[in-house]
């Protein structure tokens, strides 16, 4: 194990026994990642494979590497955040194994050297990337490294539209799964998990009440419906902000107020991003808004949230509680900007539920075994997780509750299966 730390690239081997506590508590919450491990440590399929991972580096995605390590692979993990890494937990993941090169508080530089560090350790044979940055060198810089590439997966919805932008311009070098498009994925990591952490993130760090105030949703993909749902049970008035009409109208349906930006701006307490896209609040959304409104980003990237144009309305931010900053205008009001623009609930949070997080890294998982079972087979695009996967997943987690579901007579699935009825 020692071996591993020496390799590594970490702040602090020392902090390793917190991250221990922090792996275990989650590993006692993942069902199906302990079922997975129990059977892919019995037979080791990914023996001989090297697993190149940037993903937000945290306990849950810890454990998921420690899986792939049980089931035969050898395991490079990096953070694809500065700013969500946990040092302790990635001082632990090196003790038991994992080869890590990450800190809290990475630089620019030193993000990217860790990124590249990884892929130089690794020359994958599998990838699994958080946003498409280890994708991004494997076809622009570091072209060599991914010579040995059977494929990867992508975890994260801006991450898959890089992945289908590369593939419209003909690109892409490897196949690439695009897990976050699995049903188990993104049903319920990304409602459930985004509106639960990134509200949680918002409360935990601001010590204030979201009952009463408005809420404004910026987007309403299924990040954005999560975080509009949670915060109406908690009692807030939620307003979306979209641009493409069919959301807009989803929207409406389910009950909340739609609105642009420049009006809504004018209105909100608390302002949440979650669309993918760059400078979604700008300058002359800063200029409207209420003293005292609350700026957090659900988004992969810290661009929603335009922070040139918030530091020249409001000047050097200021740290007026851990992860909060202030922003003061030459008027006198003040704006509060969590976790630097980055996303709020990884940044300035623990991230998504465990429970959540099982799902979709039990998909990340059985992903990788498909990969390494068409090997050779697949072509050179973004491709769906099958559906054999998601139902496996679905399943695994209903008996872990201890849930039955019916299920079809074959006379129901002849009568499904006919267009004679």
């Amino acid at each position: 194990m020692q071996s591993k730390v020496s390799a590594s690239t970490l702040r602090d081997p020392g902090l390793a026994p917190s991250g221990h506590q922090k792996i275990d508590w989650v590993r006692a919450h993942m069902p199906i990642l302990n079922q997975l491990e129990k059977e892919l440590g019995a037979t080791r399929p990914f023996a001989g494979q090297r697993v190149a991972m940037s993903i937000h580096l945290e306990a849950k995605t810890a454990y998921m590497a420690l899986v792939f390590a049980a089931a035969g692979a050898e395991v490079f993990l990096t953070g694809s955040n500065p700013l969500s890494t946990q040092d302790d937990v990635a001082a632990a993941a090196a003790e038991r194994g994992v080869t890590v090169h990450a800190w809290h508080g990475a630089t620019a530089e030193e993000y990217t050297e860790h990124l590249v560090r990884t892929l130089q350790a690794a020359r994958p044979t599998l990838l699994l990337d958080d946003g498409g940055d280890l994708t991004y060198l494997l076809h622009t810089s570091h072209k060599e490294l991914g010579e040995g590439l059977i494929g990867g997966s992508e975890e994260t919805s801006t991450g898959v539209q890089r992945l289908r932008a590369m593939e419209a311009e003909g690109v892409l070098r490897f196949p690439m799964v695009a897990v976050n498009h699995a049903r188990m994925k993104h049903l319920f990591d990304n409602r459930y998990g985004t509106g639960q952490s990134t509200m949680e993130s918002i409360m935990r760090n601001t010590n204030l009440s979201i009952a009463g105030k408005r809420v404004v949703v910026a987007g309403y993909g299924w990040c954005g419906k999560g975080v509009a749902m949670r915060a109406r049970g908690l009692g807030a008035r939620v307003i979306v902000c979209e641009v493409d009409p069919v959301l807009a109208n989803e929207a409406l349906m389910d009950g909340f107020d739609v609105m642009p930006m420049i009006r809504a701006a004018a209105l909100g307490d608390i302002f949440v991003t979650v669309t993918g896209c760059e400078k979604v609040i700008r300058r002359e959304h800063f200029a409207v808004m209420r003293d005292g409104a609350i700026l957090a980003n659900a988004g992969h990237f810290d661009v929603e949230i335009y922070k040139p144009d918030l530091e020249a309305w409001g000047g050097k931010p200021v740290r007026v509680r851990p992860n909060v900053d202030a922003y003061t205008g030459a008027d006198g009001r003040r704006l509060y900007l969590i976790g630097e623009g980055r996303l709020a609930n990884l940044a300035a949070g623990d991230g998504h539920p465990a429970e959540v997080m099982d799902l979709s890294f039990a998909v990340q998982i059985l992903t990788h075994l498909w990969l390494l079972e068409n090997r050779g087979k697949l072509e050179k695009r973004v491709i769906q997780v099958p559906a054999e996967i998601d139902a496996r997943v679905a399943e695994t987690r209903l008996r872990a509750l201890g849930v039955e579901i019916d299920r079809l007579t074959p006379e129901q699935e002849q009568y499904i299966k006919s267009w004679q009825v």
